[in-house]
């Protein structure tokens, strides 16, 4: 995948005009906890662990990150809408996920524009098979899955994770069945993956690069229309090679913070990721290493950028069976593949 392009200097230089003097007047109250709605060691808990270092030197105090995993992350997001908003209770979670809860009925209400996005980067989930898998190509474990079905199990971080979502995108674009086996976060859905308690996992590439690089995980395709290259492995095929007509959303991961904070911690955050997080070696480094897509943005290019992902994420819902509510109650119209607004 290709490395975004930003134009950091316009960016920087718009945010240090915009912001001013109020971007320098919110100092935290003691330490701030970011809240991962997932077990350690998945994507999200990976590229946060590279963007808290950054707010906490730029702040000045401790930024901690807090795992707290539980009902496909909806559980540690409620508890940081419940949260006093002052800006020292943060979520790190994917965007597909957060802007869909209303959907699946996890969350009632909740929405992507509860909250002020501050990306860092893309992830797209790989469909790998145990190092040992008789699978050597996914032509050949796509036929195994419309044959066996149910009798194939799918590591995954739950029903609505990336994984869940990848997984149930694929049974739609190439007709079959299969049995989903839901584990804390992503890590542990890799892991369970590469020992041989799944035939296989759809968990983002993030959370396999290692497992890959490792010999452990044998990639067979990714959720993209392009190859995928993780640094020290082999070019992963896109899934399009086989499924052309595969419907291709990127999920973007990064901090979300809840509307209603004050508008003080909003410039400084918007400054600090404008003049450390987008031009941060850390994090182009990390992109590189996972096989990530480097797309830093916030404030109204980053709710442009999610869009796709809100709509895709929305109706696959609707598709899977997962979806509680229809997604027009976040503004989503699936006949048409828009968002229209919330009504």
């Amino acid at each position: 995948m290709k490395t975004r392009s930003t134009a950091f200097s316009a960016i920087i230089a718009a945010a240090v005009f915009a912001g001013g003097a109020q971007a320098q007047d919110w100092t935290p109250n003691g330490v701030i906890n970011i809240i991962v709605p997932w077990g350690a060691g998945g994507a999200t808990d990976q590229v946060t662990r590279v963007t808290a270092p950054l707010l906490s030197q730029a702040l000045g105090v401790d930024v901690v990150v807090v795992n707290q995993p539980g009902a496909s992350g909806a559980i540690g997001t409620q508890g940081v809408l419940d949260a006093a908003r002052d800006g020292q209770t943060l979520l790190a979670t994917g965007i597909a996920d957060a802007a869909t809860y209303a959907v699946t009925g996890l969350i009632e209400g909740s929405t992507i524009d509860d909250w002020h996005l501050y990306l860092s980067v893309a992830n797209v989930p790989v469909i790998s098979v145990p190092a040992n898998s008789p699978y050597q190509d996914f032509g050949q474990l796509l036929e195994a899955l419309r044959s066996e079905g149910r009798g194939i199990s799918v590591a995954t971080a739950g029903v609505s994770s990336a994984g869940g979502t990848a997984i149930a995108t694929l049974a739609a674009a190439g007709d079959f069945e299969y049995n989903l086996v839901a584990y804390e976060g992503g890590g542990p859905a890799t892991i369970a993956a590469a020992s041989g308690e799944t035939a296989m996992t759809s968990q983002l590439a993030g959370e396999q690069a290692e497992l890959i690089r490792g010999g452990r995980l044998r990639p067979l395709a990714v959720l993209s229309e392009t190859p995928l290259v993780i640094g020290g492995a082999d070019p992963i095929p896109p899934v399009t090679d086989w499924l052309p007509e595969t419907r291709i959303a990127y999920n973007y991961f990064g901090i979300l913070v809840p509307k209603g904070v004050p508008d003080e911690v909003v410039a400084r955050l918007d400054q600090i990721w404008a003049e450390t997080v987008m031009p941060s070696t850390e994090l182009q480094a990390y992109a590189e290493t996972a096989g990530a897509l480097h797309s830093p943005a916030y404030g109204a290019e980053a709710r442009e950028m999610v869009s796709a992902t809100v709509v895709a994420q929305s109706c696959a819902a609707v598709a899977r069976g997962d979806a509680v509510n229809d997604p027009s109650v976040i503004g989503v119209d699936c006949a048409l593949g828009i968002e229209t607004g919330r009504p």
